[in-house]
Order: structure tokens, then sequence, then C-alpha cells
């Protein structure tokens, strides 16, 4: 276990690869998937929440990171109309899907159910950009999933209790972020329409 303040370097290096992507997006170099960003944005927001009222410290940061950052993206998407990415009925199903969860939360109120709907809802949330960082990596960043890893790593070397409220979202973003930055950087989807037409 590493010192907790190290948190605050974890999210230092996720604001830098969110600053990069919120950048690429203004110049149209990437297409974020509204509907991803939208809720991968109030997602963590609320576990954010949660996490507070389950007493989660410092490690919160990495989560409050997580939700703001998309919202910046989510906000640039709209300032480069070449930023679009045009939204279909699977992206729309899962916003919605995402929303249940959310709305799921809401009615329960408990923390830890709150955190698992959270994740649901995020994972939800993430799957029209999974879907599309295979299809069309070049349409993507690997950066900020890398540094959300990166984020999400050092939020869980400082962890000292290990529980649900406290390791759940980082365990999830790690994972999610991995996955994203895969695609993107070594773009199987690609190999596989080769071999797969």
């Amino acid at each position: 276990m590493i010192n907790q303040n190290f948190v605050i370097l974890g999210a230092i290096i996720s604001s830098t690869g969110g600053i990069t992507y919120v950048i690429a997006t203004i110049k149209g170099r990437v297409k974020p998937n509204r509907v991803s960003f939208l809720l991968w944005s109030l997602a963590p927001l609320i576990a954010f929440v949660a996490e507070l009222q389950q007493g989660v410290g410092i490690q919160s940061l990495m989560t409050f990171m997580v939700g703001f950052l998309p919202l910046t993206i989510f906000i640039a998407s709209f300032v480069n109309k070449n930023a679009r990415w045009k939204l279909t009925r699977f992206d729309l199903i899962c916003g919605g899907l995402s929303v249940i969860g959310l709305l799921l939360w809401y009615i329960t109120s408990s923390g830890n159910v709150a955190i698992i709907f959270s994740i649901l809802a995020d994972a939800l949330a993430a799957l029209p950009t999974i879907v599309k960082a295979f299809n069309f990596p070049e349409t993507e960043s690997a950066i900020p999933f890398f540094t959300g890893m990166i984020s999400a790593v050092i939020t869980l070397l400082t962890i000292k209790v290990w529980n649900l409220a406290n390791v759940g979202f980082p365990l999830y973003i790690l994972i999610v972020s991995l996955l994203i930055a895969t695609l993107v950087q070594f773009k199987p989807g690609k190999v596989f329409r080769t071999y797969f037409p």
C-alpha cells in the first residue's frame, strides 16, 4: 500500500489524458460517442457522492475525475461539428438501460447498492464506445483510457480497507479502461475483419 495522497497524482495523470481528448475533440480528430460520455459523467459523479456517504476518503477523487472529465468531453463534442459521432439504436438502448441503472440507484438510496448500480450504468454507457473502438478505432484516442488505467491502479494501491465501497469503482475503471485502450491501440477489430469480412 502506498500513501493515499498518491491519488492526487493519479488525478493529475488522468486529467492530462482527459485534456488531450478534449483538445482532440475540439479539433475533430476524435469523435466521442455522446451517449457514452454523457452517461460516463453521470454514473461516476453519482458513485462519487455514494462513496462520500460511505466514508471513502481521498480515493473518491479518482471517481470524481472519472465523471468530471467525460462531462468536459461531452461539452467539447458540441464545439466542432466534425467531432460528432452518429448515434445508433444500439447507443440509445445502452443509454436507456444506463439511465434505468441510475434510477435504480436513486430508488434504493443505499451506498453499496448505489455503487453497484453506478458501475452497471457506467458499463452500459461504455458499450457503445467499446463497440465503436472495436469497429472504428481511428475515431478514438487511447491516451485518456491509458491515463485512466494509471489513475485506477494508483487508487487501488492506496486502499487500506478492501471492500466494495473502496475498491468497486476503481477496479471497474481499470478493467474498462484497459479494454478500450487495447481496442484503440492494437486495433483487433481491423484484424478480425481482415480474416472474417
